[in-house]
């Protein structure tokens, strides 16, 4: 078995997306090279309730997918295929925007106030640019878990893993998404298929990734600021992995928790411009033309 190195650790940068809601933004409209095919990734977690309230009215999607995970708190969910619902903690909203798809997100505090999700963007292939949007909403119940001997437990929410398959299906990045608890000072290795591009993002805890490089700085706007002087992966580090068959941590003193996502690039052109992907500046310019003239949407 080889160790995935580190291509990259970094911090997520704080930023303001939708209505006025301060998130942190690990990677996105940058360079996505190198985790293809995700396009970005946001960590929403807040306590205050003005920070986040206003949540993302209306606005459209073109050419992506859009995956949402909350830990605490909710999110009302309406959309224009008429779907509507409302996800909380450890629920999934996997949203296949295809063809073109205008909806709403708006977040909820706990009965604390407290706030916390991820959204992940995944990219199309230009076959499937304009397939018919999807929804699919998938509840905590539902997701699966399974633990190791050492007490490490994993939440498969897409793809397979450890002889489990998550809920998420028809994905078309074929991507596994996992909810990853490590107990205090552990040493665990989890195997990612080595075609696939992977990442890691901590957002409890720490620990040390075996076989990792020195940081290095990145200076796209969007990828976040550069961690310094250390390999420790700490609260809100995002760690893109070098190629490889697994991934080797060493959990710090108080254990650590981190998503691992992993996908198989897709390789092609990209045209992006906010909420619309696509792989030419022409088909970019067409999506607004129709959503200007009131054409958008293909699938109602």
């Amino acid at each position: 078995m080889s160790v995935r190195p580190i291509k990259r650790l970094v911090a997520s940068k704080p930023t303001i997306e939708g209505d006025g809601v301060h998130l942190h933004r690990a990677f996105g409209f940058g360079d996505t090279s190198d985790t293809d095919p995700f396009l970005l990734f946001d960590d929403f977690r807040n306590n205050n309730t003005e920070d986040y309230l206003a949540g993302f009215p209306w606005h459209p999607h073109r050419g992506i997918e859009t995956i949402t995970y909350v830990l605490a708190g909710t999110v009302d969910h309406a959309d224009s295929l008429g779907n509507a619902g409302s996800i909380s903690a450890g629920d999934v909203q996997w949203m296949t925007a295809g063809s073109g798809i205008i909806h709403q997100e708006m977040p909820k505090g706990d009965d604390n106030g407290r706030m916390h999700g991820f959204q992940l963007w995944a990219n199309l292939p230009s076959s499937l640019k304009m397939t018919p949007p999807r929804y699919q909403e998938i509840k905590a119940a539902d997701i699966p878990e399974v633990s190791d001997d050492d007490g490490t437990s994993v939440r498969v929410i897409c793809g397979e893993f450890w002889g489990v398959s998550g809920p998420v299906d028809g994905i078309a990045a074929e991507p596994r998404y996992l909810d990853v608890r490590v107990p205090p000072l552990t040493r665990k290795s989890l195997p990612v298929e080595t075609t696939r591009h992977a990442f890691a993002y901590v957002f409890d805890g720490s620990g040390i990734f075996c076989n990792a490089s020195e940081p290095r700085g990145v200076s796209t706007e969007g990828i976040g600021a550069e961690v310094s002087g250390s390999q420790l992966a700490e609260n809100r580090s995002l760690v893109v992995f070098d190629r490889g068959d697994e991934v080797t941590v060493d959990s710090g003193d108080q254990g650590m928790r981190f998503l691992l996502v992993s996908g198989e690039p897709i390789g092609e052109p990209i045209a992006w411009y906010g909420p619309i992907v696509m792989n030419t500046q022409a088909e970019l310019r067409q999506a607004f033309a129709e959503f200007e003239a009131g054409t958008f949407l293909k699938h109602e």
